[in-house]
Parts: C-alpha cells; structure tokens; sequence
C-alpha cells in the first residue's frame, strides 16, 4: 500500500468537492439574481430561500476545505501506532486515519478514510499491532499499521 499513492487520490477527491461546491455556490447566486424583480415582496422570501441554500453550502465547502487542511499535516511515513496518518488493519478492513471521506478503492482494495475524531479512529488510538479495542460492543484486532 503505497501511502503517498493514497493521500494524492484523497486531495484529488478534496479538489474535485470543493470545485462542485464553489460550482454550486455561483449557480445558486446567479439565481439569485435572476429572482430580483420589482414586483415587491411575493420575490423576497424565495431570494431569501436562495440566500439560506447559499449559506448551506458555504458551510459545507468550509468543512471540505478544513478538510484539505488536515490532509496537508499528514506525512506519507510509516506509523507504528494507530494516530493521525496511520493506515490501520483490523479482521473488518483497513482505515485510513486522516478526513472523513468515506471509501476509496486503491489497487482493488477498499480503504475508508475515516476523521481522527470518529468514534472509530478514538477507540483505536495508539493502539499498537496485536492490540485489542472495542466500539459498540464489536471487538476488533489491530492486525498491521502501516
């Protein structure tokens, strides 16, 4: 599993998010615009409607971008405990502990990218390899780190 391979897949998924959003984000205002009329108040509550989905969304290309940021702390080395940057094996699969991204397939093997802050990242962090944890009554083994 090749680390480096991995966090450029995961910056490019971040990039091609954040340009949808910002995508979004112009459509919605250049929608907004074309709502402006003089016909009075009846446009005012869908202008603001518009304006609330513009704010929704910034919000979520906020997370996205803090996201990135978090992704340029993480260094391609080895670990050797279960922590921010580790590639972790347990008997369920394997995790990537960096953004919350969800599941990625690098030569044909399923790796979830999960947020140091989940539960899951928390339960096994600095576990080492042949350590035991458990989330939600599930016990899983720490087979490698990488």
């Amino acid at each position: 599993m090749n680390k480096e391979e991995l966090i450029t897949i995961i910056r490019q998924k971040l990039s091609e998010k954040i340009e949808n959003f910002e995508k979004l984000i112009a459509e919605t205002r250049a929608s907004s615009n074309d709502t402006k009329s003089s016909m009075g108040d009846k446009y005012e509550t869908g202008r603001e409607m518009l304006q609330q989905e513009i704010n929704n969304l910034q919000v979520q290309l906020n997370e996205i971008l803090k996201q990135r940021d978090l992704l340029k702390t993480i260094l391609p080395k080895l670990n050797d405990k279960a922590e921010k940057g580790a590639i972790v094996t347990t008997e369920k699969g394997l995790f990537f502990i960096s953004v919350s991204l969800g599941e990625i397939k690098i030569e044909n093997q399923k790796i979830i990218c999960i947020s140091p802050e989940s539960p899951l990242a928390k339960a096994m962090n600095r576990k080492q390899r042949g350590d035991v944890f458990s989330l939600n009554t599930m016990v899983q083994k720490i087979l490698d780190i990488q």
